[in-house]
This record gives C-alpha cells, sequence and structure tokens, in this order.
C-alpha cells in the first residue's frame, strides 16, 4: 500500500501518460519518493521549470527560467525587483537620476566576488560594455541601444548615460540579464556551495557582508531544474516549496497533477504572445491575407479552454497601459462579431488567385498546451480555407509561435522586433519612425512617432496577437514573501522574508 499522500503504481503511471510524452515513469517516481518531508522549515527548495542550472553569460546565450533564478540569487545586477515588481537596491546601494534623466550615477555597496575580493566600478562597467557589445547576444541588446556610455567615475561609483530619457530604464537593469558576473562567479547576495542530488546548494553570505539580505528569515536554498511534469510532481508530493517558470504550454499539467487552486499563482503579465510571421513571400506578401488570419481566429475560445483567471484575448500589437502609449492602436475589425470576423477573413482567403489551399507551417514548441492552442487555430483556419502543420520550434515556418514576457514597460520593445531588417515582414518607413523615435530628447514627439509606428504595423498585420503571455508559479503557505508582478519575476530570497 502506498503511503498517506504519495500516488498509487496505476495512477502515477496515468499522470506520467498524461503530462510528459515518453516520460519514464521510473524518473517521476523517484521525484516522488525523494519529495515527502517537512516544508515549514529547513532549506527552501525551488524548483524552475527548464534544464537544470549553471551560471551563464547572458550575453552568450538565451537564459532559461533555471539559470535566471540563479543569476537572481548568486550575481545581482545593479538594481533588482522586489517581490512586488517594484525596483529596489541590489548591487547599486543608491543611485541619482539628472535632471533631463540622461545620466544614471550608481554608488555600489560594498560587495565581494565568491573568491573574496571586492566588486569596483570598472568590473561592473567591464560586463555592462560586453552586454551592449556588438558581439553581444542578450535579449535586451535591442532596446538598450539609447545607451550612450558607461563610465568608472571612482572605484565604488559609475555612470550611465544615455542618449535621450527613458522611463522605466531601470526595469532593463534589473532583468537577470544585466546581472554582473565574470569567470563563472557572480557579486551575490547568496554563494554557490555545492550540488546536493540534482539541487544547487545556494547559502547565505556570512554576516560581514554587508550587501546581503541581513534578515532572520535568510535560509539555505536548493535550487533546481525540472521538466513540467516531474517539477507540479515534486510539488504534489512535498519535494518543493515553489515552483516557477510555467507557461500556457504547460496550463494541462497542472490539471492533471490536480494542484489546489489556492497553490497556483498567475503572474499579471504583458507581453507578446501570438504568431509572428517569419516569411513575406506569396500570399504572405499581402496584408490582407495576414489581415484575415487573425481575424479568424476565436481568441474568447481559445482562452476559455484553458480557463486562467482573468486572461483575456488581445488584438493589438501593444498592451493597454503602458506610459508611452496608453491608448495603443487596434486593428479595424477589432469590435466586430466573431461571426462576422470569420466571414471577411474567408472572403479575403477565396479571392486568392490559387488552384490549391492556402498551406502555412507553424513552429511551436511541443508542449501540451501549445498543441490545446494548435488545435485551435486549425479548426479556425479550416473554416476559411487555410489548412496548417505544427513543426518543432527550430523548424523553418512561416509562423512561429511568440511567448515572451516585456522586460520593461517600453514601447519600444514591442515595436523594435517588426522593423526591418528584424522581421521578414516590415516596412522601412516604420523602420525610420522608430529609429527617430530612439534619437529624439522630446518625450511627446517620441510618444508621436511611436503612435505612428504601432499604427502602420497594425495596419500591416505584421503579428498575430492572441493574449498577453501565461506565467504561473506553484507555491505553499511558507512563501509569506510571495507576490505575483507583471515581470514574472520571483528571486528566491524575497519568498519568505517577512512584509508589512
Amino acid at each position: 500500500m502506498p503511503a498517506k499522500g504519495m500516488y498509487s503504481a496505476a495512477r502515477l503511471a496515468r499522470f506520467a501518460r498524461v503530462t510528459v510524452r515518453k516520460a519514464p515513469p521510473l524518473l517521476i517516481a523517484l521525484a516522488l519518493l525523494a519529495g515527502c518531508g517537512e516544508r515549514a522549515s529547513g532549506p527552501l527548495k525551488v524548483t524552475a521549470i527548464g534544464p537544470q542550472p549553471t551560471l551563464i553569460n547572458p550575453n552568450l546565450q538565451p537564459v532559461a527560467p533555471p539559470a535566471a533564478m540563479l543569476l537572481e540569487t548568486v550575481a545581482q545586477g545593479l538594481v533588482r525587483f522586489d517581490a512586488a515588481g517594484e525596483i529596489e537596491p541590489a548591487l547599486a546601494q543608491s543611485w541619482i537620476v539628472s535632471d533631463d534623466g540622461r545620466r544614471y550615477t550608481f554608488r555600489l555597496r560594498r560587495a565581494m566576488w565568491a573568491r573574496g575580493e571586492r566588486v569596483t566600478a570598472e568590473q561592473v562597467v567591464a560586463r555592462l560594455q560586453a552586454a551592449l557589445s556588438r558581439a553581444s547576444r542578450n535579449r535586451l541588446k535591442p532596446v538598450l541601444g539609447v545607451v550612450e556610455d558607461v563610465e568608472a567615475m571612482t572605484e565604488q561609483v559609475l555612470e550611465i548615460r544615455l542618449a535621450n530619457p527613458r522611463a522605466n530604464f531601470l526595469e532593463l537593469l534589473a532583468q537577470p540579464e544585466m546581472a554582473i558576473v565574470a569567470s563563472n562567479e557572480g557579486t551575490g547576495p547568496y554563494r554557490m556551495g555545492g550540488r546536493i542530488g540534482d539541487a544547487l546548494r545556494l547559502v547565505p553570505p556570512p554576516p560581514e557582508d554587508d550587501e546581503a539580505p541581513q534578515d532572520e528569515a535568510a535560509v539555505e536554498i536548493r535550487l533546481s531544474g525540472a521538466a513540467p511534469a516531474l517539477a507540479a510532481a515534486r510539488f504534489r508530493e512535498g519535494a518543493a516549496d515553489f515552483v516557477t517558470g510555467g507557461t500556457a504550454g504547460d496550463l494541462p499539467i497542472l490539471r492533471a497533477a490536480e494542484i489546489p487552486q489556492g497553490q497556483i499563482a498567475y503572474d499579471p503579465t504583458v507581453g507578446l504572445f501570438g504568431l509572428a510571421f517569419q516569411s513575406a513571400r506569396g500570399p504572405l506578401a499581402d496584408p490582407a491575407v495576414r489581415r484575415a488570419l487573425s481575424m479568424a481566429i476565436d481568441r474568447a475560445a481559445i482562452l476559455e479552454r484553458f480557463q486562467v483567471p482573468d486572461w483575456r484575448p488581445r488584438t493589438g500589437l501593444l498592451p493597454p497601459g503602458l506610459d508611452q502609449l496608453p491608448a495603443p492602436a487596434a486593428p479595424d475589425w477589432a469590435n466586430l462579431a466573431y461571426p462576422q470576423r470569420r466571414e471577411l477573413a474567408a472572403l479575403a482567403i477565396a479571392a486568392l488567385d490559387v488552384d490549391v489551399p492556402l498551406r502555412l507551417r507553424i513552429a511551436m514548441p511541443d508542449r501540451p498546451g501549445y498543441r490545446i492552442l494548435f488545435a485551435h487555430l486549425r479548426r479556425d483556419w479550416r473554416l476559411i480555407g487555410v489548412e496548417i502543420e505544427r513543426v518543432a520550434a527550430n523548424e523553418a515556418a512561416e509562423l512561429r509561435l511568440i511567448d515572451e514576457v516585456a522586460p520593461a514597460r517600453l514601447a519600444s520593445w514591442y515595436l523594435r522586433p517588426f522593423m526591418c531588417p528584424a522581421s521578414p515582414v516590415c516596412d522601412q518607413e516604420v523602420t525610420s519612425l522608430l529609429e527617430s523615435a530612439r534619437a529624439t530628447p522630446d518625450p511627446a514627439e517620441r510618444r508621436a512617432l511611436l503612435a505612428q509606428a504601432d499604427q502602420a504595423l497594425t495596419n500591416a498585420s505584421v503579428f498575430i496577437p492572441i493574449a498577453n503571455p501565461v506565467r504561473w508559479s506553484l507555491r505553499t503557505q511558507r512563501l509569506t514573501g510571495f507576490r505575483t508582478n507583471m515581470f514574472a519575476r520571483h528571486a528566491p530570497f524575497e519568498l519568505i522574508q517577512a512584509r508589512d
């Protein structure tokens, strides 16, 4: 007989079949067996969905959720997000912004490298310059072009100069991609202390290190990565206090794992969740065809299938409420009832001068939630005479699923991916508008240029938005410091901090 709280063999096998295609049941069983125990005290056990965490250089490769959590914990940037997504000091103990908004002067706290040497402004400057360099593959590089210079002023003071003022600039610096890393070691606040099983042991710094979170709640953290089903199984059976990094692609796993709703948290994220065109050849060169594909999607039906609280459909490229563009452009069909939109879309496809139905490939990860999304798209587009095929995320395709959380409340982050030559569906005039928006020192003129670019891209149907991205976490009652936030950032050492 299985112990109380454990799965029976039959149920475990069924859970594995539902959630992970071809996943070895023994792997999940071992995780469940390892997970029984007390969760109210002891090390904080954190599982992030993705590969095992390693301390990577964000300028060389993408940052998966486990690596992001590791960077936030042992390689902080100048500033970081608190539990609610607000900016707080990190490597910098203080900063001053000039009256014109173009100069940010940071004073470093007394931080130490893991090898025991003090972190200097010159070292931080070198890492920031590397993120901005021509060779950098940092995902934030496209929106950091406004940075004009980074300079060390003294051993502990540095300055970042912008070509023009940018609201929310600090939100970019708080992202894990801007963590200060060198020679496989970070700047704290926590230190790596070896491995226990597949988990990295992260330990609080000694009390004399004043860059640390000096809090009686600071505990050892054990951070690991796992596939979505394994992560949910660990949480379900007590092997994890916190699971993070869940996306729309993983939502069916929550149902299969029978996680109580009160332990599931959905961040109020904004960003891009939809389909980007990878080709402008043939019928897709026609904005009317791209517009028809967007009109034909029954977004309300897709979101109803997933049952995520407060998840609403989106038809515009930008979400409402951004500081620079509080009222973004909407397509001319946005207020039409779905049956009318579908009829107009079918007429546009029928007008194509082709002998065979339009066939398109969509590249997306092979995860259960994305497969459900694909099934809805196939149904909706078949009704207007378009056939689609799902291919792997890295394969050639006419359309590619984009599921990204915005790193800052910047309109330019949404618009710049569709500049020439970054996007195959682009307009040189729009590219010129965006370059002018980056160059102008006048905030009002910048807003006007961004609004023109937004309207032009919306009219050209360069992207098929579906909704905001979904990011979910699982947490126990132990995590008194946990808060949802729009950036879906949850530094492990914030999770059990006492809050007023």
